[in-house]
């Protein structure tokens, strides 16, 4: 190759070098686009986007479950923690399996299926802590078939539901009747006690106030 050739292609090499760093880059170009104009609807549609935040809803048992007493959500959380081995904050298929293996009252895996699909709310085939409680506000309300995988789930976790204080079982309320009965007895024969009390006590003055008036008339 000669002298002169080189010198062709070396030129050629740096005119189309100076001809890519004169063309700005797509990034460069898109920096440089001009910016809407306020009151465009791609300026309103882009200030929206900016403005608006996500909303992620917070779960919140106390309020979500208010006939759900304090107690029996931290009992029910602490079973559901015990179970949960993948520290996942979900009860997967295997993990149920186990806990009703334990619970005494092992199911086939269609029906195992059949107990996440029935408080599956968002259909993920497996039980976060919320539909967890599910589980339990449908057993305190009469709302599971008392054959189904979920009542003996229900009934085999060593949490008297109506006992620690749910509003909406049925027996926590024949409950809280018969509580209220007892108390209003309880009240009935106390207030009789004080009337009584209080008709000896007048009874009582009347004796006095007689017998001083008996005295005074011996006296003079």
């Amino acid at each position: 190759m000669s002298s002169e050739e080189l010198a062709r292609k070396l030129q050629r090499r740096l005119q189309r070098g100076e001809a890519q760093e004169g063309c700005p880059e797509p990034a460069s170009l898109a920096a440089a686009a001009p910016e809407p104009e306020p009151g465009t609807p791609a300026a309103s549609a882009d200030a929206e986007l900016t403005a608006r935040p996500r909303r992620c809803k917070v779960f919140n048992p106390y309020t979500e479950f208010p006939e759900f007493s304090r107690r029996l959500i931290k009992d029910l959380e602490s079973k559901f923690k015990q179970y949960d081995a993948g520290r996942d904050g979900f009860i997967d298929l295997m993990e149920l399996k186990l806990m009703m293996e334990k619970l005494g009252a092992p199911q086939t895996h269609l029906g195992l299926k059949s107990m996440i699909k029935e408080v599956d709310e968002d259909f993920d085939g497996k039980l976060s802590f919320r539909e967890f409680l599910l589980i339990f506000h449908k057993a305190a309300a009469g709302e599971l078939q008392e054959e189904s995988g979920l009542m003996a789930l229900a009934k085999l976790s060593e949490i008297d539901v109506a006992l620690e204080g749910v509003k909406g079982a049925k027996n926590f309320f024949e409950a809280k009747v018969q509580a209220l009965a007892s108390a209003s007895k309880f009240e009935a024969e106390l207030k009789a006690e004080q009337d009584e009390r209080k008709r000896e006590e007048e009874k009582r003055r009347i004796r006095q106030a007689a017998f001083r008036e008996l005295k005074a008339t011996f006296s003079t």
